[in-house]
């Protein structure tokens, strides 16, 4: 038989042994629509699905507490009002801080660069056998360049974020009302969906069972690393006496999304602040020394800490997952790529498959 008489017969054997079971077809189609939803009204159902992974998180907490004797009631309210306290910290109090010290940053930005300047040309003087004036002219040549396209960023998205304060505010209103009604009607709103999907649910519901832990740790995990990590660097930061140390801390912190690339890319901007408030000081090596020591701690102790029952996955599928995740999401793929792709792994090892069929079937090659 030739090729292209052969490649039907390969493809039928193929379906046969992958979606031979109606419970993997139906698991296809939910694993599709959900997609479908995400990419096509993921802008417009924001709120909502914001709301639904709040709740999730939030349900772990007052499980624990339900299993404590408490009232579901009562551990409601016990989990759901110092969420609202920290959301109210964040955006009245974290957030005009981390606003103005970016203002200021781009303020006092060409005073820094004239200082930065001033360091980087005496290098030539101090050290002639490691650098030549010409080098350091194209080394500040280039850090100019990085700062300004920094400095254009921060500003659009300033000027973005004025234009959509309005849908801010909506956010900040509608997410919490919903999360609230979501935990406290929680059996009710499972019981109104359970009757639209399908009865042959088996398989979806094993692999949602797999998943359920790992997720919901996985977020809990690092939700909890990004706080650590960046009040850690904050009280560093501020011992030291860094410039813009909140601002600092707080992309220290969101770095750690990221796995492996975030520590390299945040170490830029800190070692650029420090150098322009210090140029070659001891207090500039205090400064890279801590921060060395901080991502050290983070790599080797918080992580295994926080993620032990975490699904270790090979660093190629976490790069993979992070480059395909956040090129559809933006930052939120960035943030769940490692359960998305945890998710992808659950489902191809879950998958069944009709292998007494395919095995009875004789090759026609």
């Amino acid at each position: 038989m030739t090729l292209p008489t052969a490649l039907p017969e390969l493809a039928n054997r193929w379906i046969r042994k992958y979606f031979s079971d109606p419970e993997a077809i139906i698991l296809g189609l939910l694993l599709i629509l959900g997609l479908s939803i995400v990419v096509f009204f993921g802008e417009t159902l924001a709120p909502l699905i914001a709301s639904i992974i709040i709740a999730y998180l939030l349900e772990s907490p007052i499980k624990k507490l339900e299993n404590l004797g408490c009232p579901r009631k009562l551990a409601l309210y016990l989990v759901f009002l110092p969420f609202l306290l920290l959301l109210g910290l964040v955006f009245f109090g974290l957030i005009p801080i981390l606003v103005a010290q970016s203002t200021n940053l781009m303020q006092e930005l060409p005073k820094m660069l004239a200082k930065g300047q001033e360091q980087l040309l005496q290098l030539p003087e101090l050290y002639p056998q490691l650098i030549n004036e010409q080098q350091a002219t194209q080394l500040l040549s280039s850090i100019t360049q990085s700062l300004t396209g920094v400095g254009k960023n921060i500003l659009s998205f300033s000027l973005a974020s004025v234009s959509t304060l309005f849908s801010i505010l909506i956010f900040l209103v509608l997410v919490p009302v919903l999360v609230f009604f979501m935990l406290k009607d929680k059996h009710h709103l499972l019981a109104s969906l359970d009757r639209f999907m399908p009865r042959e649910r088996k398989l979806s519901m094993q692999v949602w069972r797999e998943m359920d832990n790992q997720i919901g740790n996985y977020i809990r995990g690092k939700f909890a690393e990004i706080c650590i990590v960046g009040i850690a660097s904050f009280i560093v930061f501020g011992m030291l006496g860094l410039q813009y140390a909140a601002l600092l801390a707080f992309i220290v912190g969101l770095s750690v999304i990221i796995p492996y690339i975030g520590a390299t890319a945040v170490t830029l901007p800190v070692a650029i602040v420090g150098f322009f408030q210090w140029g070659w000081h001891s207090d500039y090596a205090w400064l890279m020394g801590a921060y060395l020591i901080l991502q050290i701690l983070d790599g080797n102790v918080l992580v295994p800490w926080l993620f032990s029952e975490a699904v270790n996955l090979h660093p190629v599928a976490i790069i993979t997952a992070i480059l395909i995740f956040g090129g559809i999401w933006g930052f939120w793929g960035v943030f769940f790529a490692i359960p998305l792709a945890t998710l992808v792994k659950a489902v191809i090892t879950s998958w069944p498959k009709n292998l007494d069929e395919v095995a009875s079937t004789p090759s026609k090659l």
